[in-house]
């Protein structure tokens, strides 16, 4: 095993003990790290935009307000879907997860066209992997319940309920892509360093920033 895969894997497991530690313990340490999250995001976006813009102080400026905007209003999401027990909360993050890990599976063992050139490593296949993965937290979901009733975005119409997963699962996809356009226009690979074999924090969570509003919204809707 190299080192670079070794700290990627204890870095994960890091990771997920302090994400499940503050999502199931109180909701003040999950605002605190939602907070954090948001701050670590907002910092690493604005190096991204800096080396974007270069000395164009205004357009930094408005895209600093935008990013502080958006992140504001991602923590107060977090924060207003948070119940106990936050199982709620752990099914829209599931998704993210499982879509991501299928992106990766998939797109690693089949391989084939590229889906776009804003990330020339993402593939048509690891997109369809990311569809099809982001499924699964349903039966995961269910299985914890025991009944489908309890779910967030409870249908008596189990194809709706899917559609809701594919439909975060794009959402999903897309937030890395926009990240990924803004690393690719600020010619860097990660978007910092404060993760040993992942990057920066907004690598790990460029899908969750925008999913979660997105989860928000169909929950209040419908």
């Amino acid at each position: 095993m190299n080192k670079n895969l070794l700290n990627r894997i204890l870095t994960s497991i890091i990771l997920l003990v302090i994400f499940l530690f503050c999502l199931f313990t109180q909701k003040i340490l999950w605002t605190f790290l939602l907070i954090t999250a948001a701050i670590l995001s907002f910092l690493e976006f604005n190096n991204l935009v800096k080396k974007k813009f270069k000395n164009n102080q205004n357009n930094i400026l408005s895209f600093n307000i935008f990013s502080f905007i958006y992140l504001s209003l991602f923590v107060f999401v977090g924060y207003e879907l948070y119940s106990s027990p936050p199982l709620d909360l752990l099914f829209i993050l599931l998704i993210c997860i499982f879509s991501d890990t299928g992106g990766y599976i998939i797109g690693n063992l089949v391989g084939g066209r590229k889906l776009t050139s804003i990330s020339p490593k993402k593939t048509v296949s690891g997109s369809i992997g990311s569809f099809l993965f982001s499924i699964v937290p349903v039966f995961v979901y269910s299985s914890i319940y025991n009944q489908t009733e309890n779910l967030i975005f409870y249908s008596e119409n189990l194809s709706l309920l899917i559609a809701t997963c594919l439909f975060l699962s794009l959402i999903c996809q897309l937030g890395d892509l926009f990240i990924s356009y803004y690393k690719r226009q600020a010619n860097v690979k990660d978007t910092g360093s404060l993760l040993p074999g992942h990057g920066g924090l907004l690598d790990r969570i460029d899908g969750i920033i925008f999913v979660l509003p997105a989860a928000f919204i169909i929950d209040k809707l419908f």
